[in-house]
């Protein structure tokens, strides 16, 4: 019996880049595993050009894309929130969050981008892969105390 997805939420400050860019990437690679999202604590206007481009790389089109704050999320319940904006999340944020350090690339020069673009598909592809693996563990069904937890 296959587990269902884990629903992630990644987010940054304006959902103009970095959280676009781990969404996206989650989407394209983990859909078996996870179901993706993103959101800003101060949404931005739009989505960064030099993200669309170095997604667009990536043959990952986000030119559809557009910021939205986690305000808007209401009541969607996540099993994990991958927190990239190096900031304290809102207490009722109702899932367990992951920190992962990565510089916000808004105002770095292009090739600078491309790199905090890399680092978001290596953190996206390892988390991934993580759940992959307990998706993929056998399940133990025991009786009494000895039972373990999956």
């Amino acid at each position: 019996m296959s587990r269902p997805p884990k629903r992630v939420l990644f987010v940054c400050l304006g959902n103009a880049c970095r959280s676009q860019m781990a969404e996206a990437f989650a989407r394209a690679y983990g859909g078996d595993v996870l179901i993706a999202a993103s959101a800003g604590l101060t949404p931005a206007m739009a989505v960064a050009r030099d993200t669309i481009r170095a997604m667009g790389e990536k043959q990952i089109d986000l030119r559809d894309h557009f910021p939205k704050s986690i305000r808007h999320l209401g009541r969607s319940q996540f099993d994990l929130v991958v927190n990239l904006t190096s900031f304290a999340l809102p207490d009722d944020i109702g899932a367990p969050v992951e920190e992962w350090i990565v510089p916000d690339p808004v105002f770095l020069k292009y090739e600078q981008h491309c790199e905090v673009r890399d680092e978001i598909e290596r953190l996206v592809m390892n988390l991934i892969l993580k759940l992959r693996q307990k998706q993929n563990a056998p399940r133990f069904r025991g009786q009494g105390s000895g039972r373990l937890k999956i």
